[in-house]
């Protein structure tokens, strides 16, 4: 198993982010997540996108980008999650909770102090999966806020103790594990 950063616009993570719209969809009867996404959403500093690959197969996937102070309730010092997602044959094998750990340990290199997302109640496996990585439920924020359906979430990422997150552009950054 190999999990690499990868463009959000590579033809893997635009094949997973179908997969994902796809079953979004069938759970929700609608059209999929319509968050606006964009490539440099991802890029470092600001963000990482992370692919898993087995045996050259991509079977998970994940990402953060930064967000800061908005209308739409985020705050300064915020990576939300975005695109978490595991092939159906694949589930039940860890590869979440491994992607998960790295974005929190990039997102914390790069200077971001709290780890947010969004996800529904249609959904358990991803509030189970959350709350046993320490993410709690916080004020809606985001695109979804107004919905009754969505649950937001999210996670310090600043030790106890800590005066300040790790500096932007830190050398601890993690890309693959």
């Amino acid at each position: 198993m190999e999990i690499r950063p990868v463009p959000y616009d590579h033809p893997d993570a635009v094949d997973l982010d179908r997969l994902v719209q796809r079953e979004y969809a069938e759970r929700y009867d609608d059209e999929g997540d319509i968050t606006p996404l964009d490539p440099g959403m991802f890029r470092p500093p600001n963000g990482l996108y992370l692919i898993a690959y087995e045996d050259g197969r991509p079977l998970a996937t994940g990402g953060w980008r930064a967000q800061d102070t908005n209308p739409e309730g985020y705050a300064d010092g915020d990576a939300e999650i975005k695109r978490m997602f595991v092939v159906t044959e694949a589930r039940g094998r860890g590869l979440a909770r491994r992607i998960l750990a790295a974005l929190e340990a990039d997102a914390r290199a790069a200077g971001r102090t709290r780890m947010v997302l969004e996800t529904g109640i249609k959904q358990p496996e991803a509030l189970a999966l959350y709350a046993s990585c320490g993410y709690r439920p916080v004020t809606k924020f985001g695109l979804y806020r107004m919905y009754e359906d969505s649950r937001c979430m999210a996670k310090s990422l600043v030790a106890p103790g800590d005066d300040a997150a790790a500096p932007a552009g830190a050398d601890s950054r993690v890309h693959s594990s």
